[in-house]
């Protein structure tokens, strides 16, 4: 349903918004560059994107709908999942019987149409919208799902105090199997996973304080406070995700670790439980594993120029070691899965050893350890490498056996993959040296060394800005500006007469529903191992040496990468300094 130029070209004049010089300018571009008029007339600022979809919907003849300021029935909107919402900017608004309107800011999206037409099996009427108008009725799902949660525990909360009144310490492992299948604990739980999985939680925590259940959760890396609970339903609330993780209902004393599964609307989602006892009562920690990584790419997990270049090479070798480094929740796991997933092709053998197995990958064989039986990383290494394996993950290198037995794999014809803690690329060379690793081992088998962080992705709702030269001045004492502008060059991000005074940083553009971020990158450091770091690793060179000489070579640090994620608008100078920082 393409708008032709020409129709679009005269209803442009009868607006007025363009003037005659300025369209015919337009219309010239458009054909040298093979740009659709509207297009350009938007990127040169002549109308806006709202101004040209008004249009279409005109010549069309689609309806254009305002949603600005309309509340649409949870029952509705629901319809079409949140995450596919906001993928495909589509929301279902009006419904019957026969048919559901949908507003779109795209009418040519028919992947998302025919989507929406096989899950309702009603007749699809689509219509035109604006941003505004799919920004209000996108965040209708959270405050829906707030209300319905609410309304949950508000329904429940007097059924849950006469059951825990009779929920005393000693209560037997019966009576708390009972009270974890009373119907409105298990209508909370399931409440509460859902909210979590559809908020894109990577974690839910639930707090038991003195006179209050406090639930939050981490989205984008930050902790939120989601829900405030009646502080006698910790006791029910814990024992239903104990029978979830298969956990001992009547052991309050001790930590306990645990894992369930579940499935909404086609996604699997497993929950990693732990539980730890507190002043109060038991704390709940659940980390949420979506479990297909299948279909991500470097380049969407942040990686860019040179550094992915490396990683691509190092891929192509049959034997060897990549390296990824970083704190916990850095992403770390993620990158080597996918890196994985490249490499998962019909004529290799793929091993894992892992702890826990966080996605499951197809035609690779996943191995989970089991410490208190004894089976470690070491003996699950040990026998990985008598499996024939072409391509070995090894989950975290923790010890000096770990670390032995990895680094012999990859010199007996194996390409090794595997995480260590450290804080910089050029860190894990002395943490390897710790652990006892000679350094004559070390540059036969590293090749590509990963360190990374993920910050906090900025949403559409974002601004430009310029820094003063006070702000650059600042900035250049923590972050070397010259290698920055380097890059961005290079990568033909900025053009190659440009210096920071023409270039521009971004800022989230915040309201009373959004803070202007949605979803987080990495930002990374990519060292390779050349022959200069080999000489230095064998004269026992510091990190600080290594660095230097890497940089030398070309790798941009974390922090100068988040700089140069800044200016590409993915993220902001704040948020990359916060990460590096903690």
């Amino acid at each position: 349903m393409h708008v032709e130029d020409l129709q679009l070209n005269k209803f442009i004049l009868d607006s007025s918004l363009v003037s005659k010089a300025d369209l015919d300018l337009a219309e010239s571009e458009a054909v040298k560059t093979g740009v659709r008029l509207g297009d350009l007339l938007v990127k040169q600022g002549k109308i806006t994107q709202d101004n040209l979809r008004r249009m279409q919907a005109y010549v069309l003849g689609i309806p254009f709908v305002d949603l600005k300021n309309r509340k649409i029935p949870f029952e509705t909107l629901s319809l079409i999942p949140e995450p596919v919402a906001r993928n495909h900017n589509i929301i279902a608004f009006k419904s019957d019987s026969e048919k559901l309107e949908i507003a779109m800011l795209d009418v040519d999206d028919l992947s998302a149409i025919d989507f929406v037409k096989k899950k309702v099996n009603l007749k699809i009427l689509p219509r035109l919208t604006d941003a505004d108008s799919m920004k209000n009725a996108i965040i209708q799902y959270q405050k829906s799902l707030k209300a319905e949660f609410g309304d949950i525990i508000q329904k429940e909360s007097d059924t849950l105090k006469t059951i825990d009144e009779g929920n005393g310490d000693g209560a037997t492992e019966e009576d708390l199997k009972k009270i974890a299948e009373d119907l409105p604990v298990i209508r909370i739980v399931d409440t509460l996973l859902k909210h979590a999985i559809i908020q894109n939680a990577s974690d839910i925590h639930i707090e038991p304080m003195e006179d209050q259940l406090l639930v939050r959760y981490r989205i984008d890396g930050m902790l939120h406070d989601a829900m405030v609970l009646p502080r006698n339903a910790e006791a029910s609330i814990t024992a239903r995700i104990k029978v979830l993780s298969n956990l001992k209902l009547d052991e309050k004393r001790l930590p306990q670790d645990g894992r369930f599964k579940i499935d909404m609307n086609g996604e699997k989602v497993s929950f990693r439980v732990s539980l730890l006892p507190t002043y109060y009562g038991e704390k709940t920690v659940m980390r949420l594993l979506r479990e297909s990584v299948s279909g991500f790419t470097l380049e969407y997990l942040g990686f860019h120029g040179e550094g992915l270049e490396r990683i691509h090479h190092a891929t192509t070798l049959a034997t060897g070691m990549i390296l990824t480094t970083g704190p916990t929740g850095s992403g770390k796991t993620t990158t080597l899965y996918t890196i994985l997933d490249i490499l998962n092709q019909p004529d290799v053998n793929i091993s894992t050893i892992e702890d826990p197995v966080e996605y499951q990958m197809k035609r690779i064989n996943q191995t989970q350890v089991k410490p208190d039986i004894g089976f470690t990383f070491a003996s699950g290494l040990r026998t990985l490498v008598r499996q024939d394996p072409d391509i070995i993950m090894v989950g975290e290198i923790r010890d000096n056996e770990t670390a032995s037995l990895a680094v012999n794999a990859a010199l007996t014809g194996h390409l090794v993959l595997s995480t260590l803690h450290t804080n910089s690329a050029a860190g894990a060379i002395p943490r390897l040296l710790d652990m006892k690793i000679e350094p004559f081992l070390l540059v036969s088998t590293i090749e590509v060394i990963v360190a990374q962080r993920l910050v906090r992705k900025l949403s559409e709702h974002k601004e430009k800005y310029l820094l003063s030269k006070d702000e650059l001045a600042s900035l250049g004492k923590t972050v070397d500006l010259n290698r920055v502008l380097e890059a961005l060059k290079v990568e033909k991000i900025v053009k190659s007469t440009d210096n920071w005074d023409k270039i521009y940083f971004w800022k989230p553009v915040v309201s009373k529903d959004d803070d202007g971020y949605k979803s987080r990158v990495g930002i990374h450091e990519v060292l390779k191992v050349s022959q200069g770091i080999k000489n230095l690793i064998m004269k026992g060179a510091t990190s600080t040496e290594i660095e230097a000489q890497a940089k030398k070579e070309g790798m941009l640090t974390m922090i100068e990468d988040g700089i140069f994620n800044a200016v590409q608008g993915n993220t902001t100078i704040e948020e990359v300094l916060r990460v590096i920082s903690e």
